[in-house]
């Protein structure tokens, strides 16, 4: 991200805190309907909370609505993601409710509402140089990535997707994303690959585990 729009950088920060403030007000009952149903169907805890990676590679807790059990196999593994998602985990991810509660990210500061999507911890030490890049701005609820395919994309994709954001970020560009992302969520686009889930496990170089 260019290091000489400090207004624009102030426009996205006060829209993150405005954005975010009016998001869980207006949503409140989504959000408290939601919390009751999860805890119902699958008990608690009611979020999915596991340390991603922020901007630098700063370690930070995601909040999100759990979609899925820990059942787990004989030796003592995690079912597939396929086989641990609960009928209103499919309903609440393909809403993208899941994502609500980070907007409580976005108010700490943790996260944007619009930049790449913050990854798991793990997968910092694989990423190339170039794939570093994607760590050189705040991860956001949504991005560039996002509405180009989201879930249903490769890996190299949606790297190169973040990277182009980092380097054409604008006020105007976040805007943008956000209008898009709305389309793109009554349409229900992108929620998994194909052959999975959710999205495929990174393994390093572009790749990943089938």
């Amino acid at each position: 991200m260019s290091k000489d729009k400090p207004i624009q950088k102030l426009l996205k920060r006060a829209f993150d805190i405005c954005g975010a403030t009016a998001g869980l007000i207006i949503f409140s009952p989504v959000l408290l309907w939601t919390a009751n149903r999860i805890n119902k169907e699958m008990g608690s805890p009611v979020f999915y909370n596991r340390q991603r990676a922020g901007k630098g590679g700063k370690p930070f807790k995601l909040y999100k609505f759990r979609t899925m059990t820990d059942t787990r196999d004989e030796n003592g593994n995690l079912l597939p993601d396929a086989e641990r998602i609960t009928p209103i985990g499919q309903k609440i991810r393909s809403s993208s409710i899941d994502e609500l509660p980070q907007l409580i990210n976005v108010l700490f500061g943790d996260m944007s509402i619009v930049g790449p999507r913050p990854l798991l911890l793990d997968y910092v030490p694989l990423y190339n140089e170039e794939q570093k890049r994607r760590l050189e701005v705040k991860q956001g609820i949504t991005g560039w990535a996002q509405i180009h395919g989201r879930n249903a994309t490769t890996w190299e994709e949606r790297f190169k997707n973040d990277i182009w954001y980092v380097d054409n970020w604008s006020f105007l560009l976040d805007i943008k994303i956000v209008m898009m992302t709305v389309s793109r969520v009554l349409k229900h686009e992108g929620i998994s690959a194909e052959g999975d889930a959710t999205m495929p496990r990174f393994m390093g170089n572009g790749g990943c585990n089938k």
